[in-house]
């Protein structure tokens, strides 16, 4: 019963700083793949010429 009252505290503090890093990497992937997603969005828009509109004056 011993080694179980030595060895809890850091099991204990191991396991929370697992779930600590585990959480921090799955935010950064999740905001990589945002700002890729958006990224190539705006590419795309850059990339496609847009049509003309039907608004704008025409000159006669």
């Amino acid at each position: 019963m011993e080694y179980l009252a030595v060895l809890l505290p850091s099991v204990a503090v191991g396991l929370i700083f697992y779930f600590v890093m585990k959480s921090i990497f799955n935010a950064d992937r999740a905001e990589r793949e945002a700002e890729s997603a958006e990224r190539s969005n705006r590419d795309n828009a850059i990339a496609k010429p847009q049509p003309p509109s039907d608004e704008a004056p025409r000159e006669q």
